[in-house]
């Protein structure tokens, strides 16, 4: 694509020149790309425009006057990289049909079930997340829950060249208010809940709303979990169609009726005006319960039968981390889940409480370099709601995990539920092993699908369900 494509009023010399890229990242500029410098919260692209002219960049485009020949000034960076960047690519997510989901806890399960709900039906899907990023059968990696606005568009680019007709994506508060997503158009919106999480960027949980809330004045149909405490506001301001969904009230436009809870499911009644259905879920927990409803709602309010994603829903697997069951042949159960939010601890506790026969005993850590107002809530939280608990550390990044610990430990120093420190995770889940009872519930929280532990000396190899299996075999 030429230069004078991407700006109209691009001087002649330029504008036929093509275009080799579009970077906010001074260290990936190639000759005669366009350089587009954002403020972020640890740098400034615009201490970096040298350096780009120093590679080719044809022009750079900036907020502020840095006295080059090539710049071109607008108001908003960030906006402005995010059209670009679609533009480059061909605006292919202009002929997909995306559906984003948002809020705190729940938007991974919802996503792979929206998927697995598309291609029951016969559609071709991508699907763009925390997990990993898929086009058809192919996987690729994630580094962010929503890519980089250059990378998402080179995601839609390749899900429209293998054929996808539906996106289906986790739109994360960052992406949201860094403008990764702006200009897109979403058939759909969901809202699955807020609750405390991200405040060492958003600082207050308004702000954390209100860049969750960009979302649905981005879609044509919001479907709305209404038993959440923020759901109110979230409607009030969507322009477009809403659909709520509870499993407490009959005043939403569906609702869970007569919810039964098993070891290893959970199901419920479907109930709309005019339809009803039972839904059977194999993952427990009243999360499940709402996961399935939003991702059943979309389902209905993109044109399929109200029984077929019945049907649908009950043929959908679990996701990886998300409260999964680790198989084994002993006489207690180990359940890894990515719990790592005040609200998920809460949640996946109150659960494991109600279908557990011996001791819930609890293994979790906190991340580093992040909301440090969540390490005693969750520290509170465990020990209320657990029998034993193991606090040991996460992803410490640049912090000291003894430090994070010690914030946990303050939330828990008057509870009378016993603990124990053990720093190093591998030695904590053998611990956690070597000393189960009969019909335990071991609850390994915060890491879930990560095959990776971040600490202060870089990123390191670290799957649980190795060393559980290591642990297992020396038991």
């Amino acid at each position: 694509m030429k230069f004078g494509e991407f700006f109209k009023d691009a001087p002649q010399k330029t504008a036929q020149t093509e275009v080799t890229g579009v970077y906010c990242d001074s260290r990936k500029v190639t000759k005669d790309s366009i350089f587009v410098c954002i403020k972020g919260t640890a740098m400034d692209g615009h201490d970096y425009a040298a350096d780009a002219v120093k590679a080719g960049a044809v022009a750079v485009v900036c907020e502020r006057d840095l006295g080059l020949d090539n710049q071109i000034l607008v108001n908003d960076t960030r906006m402005v990289y995010a059209q670009l960047c679609a533009k480059y690519f061909g605006n292919p997510a202009s002929r997909l049909k995306l559906i984003g989901v948002t809020g705190t806890s729940g938007k991974t399960s919802v996503t792979y079930m929206l998927k697995s709900l598309l291609e029951q039906a016969g559609h071709k899907v991508g699907l763009i997340g925390t997990i990993q990023n898929i086009i058809g059968e192919q996987t690729l990696p994630a580094k962010n829950t929503t890519p980089d606005a250059y990378e998402l568009h080179s995601l839609f680019a390749l899900m429209e060249k293998a054929g996808c007709e539906y996106v289906v994506m986790e739109v994360s508060s960052h992406a949201l208010d860094q403008k990764r997503v702006y200009g897109l158009s979403f058939l759909c919106g969901v809202f699955t809940n807020l609750t405390q999480d991200h405040l060492d960027y958003h600082q207050t949980m308004e702000n954390y709303l209100q860049a969750k809330l960009q979302l649905f004045q981005m879609c044509q149909t919001a479907v709305i979990n209404a038993d959440d405490s923020y759901a109110k506001r979230v409607v009030e301001s969507c322009n477009c169609k809403t659909l709520t969904v509870s499993a407490v009230s009959n005043d939403a436009d569906f609702s869970a009726k007569e919810i039964k809870y098993k070891t290893g499911s959970v199901s419920y009644e479907l109930v709309t005006t005019g339809a009803i259905g039972r839904v059977t879920i194999h993952t427990p927990g009243i999360f499940s319960v709402y996961n399935s409803m939003l991702a059943g709602v979309v389902g209905i309010a993109i044109g399929m039968d109200f029984h077929d994603v019945v049907r649908y829903l009950c043929n959908s697997s679990g996701v990886k981390g998300r409260v999964e069951v680790v198989p084994s042949d002993r006489d207690f159960t180990m359940i890894i889940d990515y719990a790592h939010t005040p609200d998920e601890l809460e949640n996946v506790l109150k659960m494991l409480n109600q279908i557990k026969k011996g001791r819930l005993v609890t293994l979790f850590g906190c991340g580093g370099d992040r909301d440090k107002g969540k390490r005693p809530i969750m520290g509170e939280i465990a020990a209320r709601l657990s029998d034993v608990v193991i606090v040991t550390s996460d992803n410490p990044r640049s912090e000291n995990p003894g430090k994070i610990i010690e914030d946990i430990l303050q939330g828990m120093k008057d509870s009378e539920t016993p603990y124990t420190v053990i720093e190093n995770r591998a030695d904590a889940i053998r611990y956690a092993i070597d000393n189960a009872q009969t019909d335990d519930v071991l609850l390994f929280a915060g890491k879930g699908h990560e095959t990776y532990q971040i600490l202060n000396s870089g990123t390191i190899h670290f799957d649980e369900r190795e060393v559980i299996r290591d642990a297992l075999k020396k038991d």
